[in-house]
């Protein structure tokens, strides 16, 4: 069982995708914005962070960067889960740090096979 931190402003979107990370065998930390994330990542020192993109303040893209260049934080992966699915957001996302990208809607299976690579590696 791994402790996963999940970002998402959107409260519908942190039912879902705690609800498919907790039935796929995983503990599930919450986060409603990029700010909170860096401190919970920091304190909670998850295996894993599932970043939403577009939120308000600061992005995901912004959070990820910003935990990839921590030294306390950037040992911890990142798969940014978005609605964003163009070639040029997945090219940005993972020149921020993020090991994976997955788009909303997101599919169980995907994100689950997603977070299984991701902590394996």
């Amino acid at each position: 069982m791994s402790k996963i931190l999940i970002v998402d402003d959107s409260p519908a979107q942190l039912h879902k995708l705690r609800k498919i990370v907790e039935e796929g065998g995983h503990q599930t930390v919450i986060a409603d914005s990029g700010e909170a994330a860096i401190e919970l990542a920091a304190d909670e020192n998850p295996e894993l962070i599932l970043m939403d993109i577009v939120m308000p303040g600061m992005s995901g893209y912004q959070a990820t960067r910003k935990l990839h260049r921590d030294e306390t934080t950037r040992h911890i992966p990142v798969i940014l889960v978005s609605s964003k699915d163009g070639e040029a957001d997945r090219a940005w996302g993972l020149r921020q740090g993020a090991r994976e990208y997955v788009t909303k809607p997101v599919n169980a299976r995907t994100l689950l096979d997603a977070i299984s690579h991701t902590i394996a590696a």
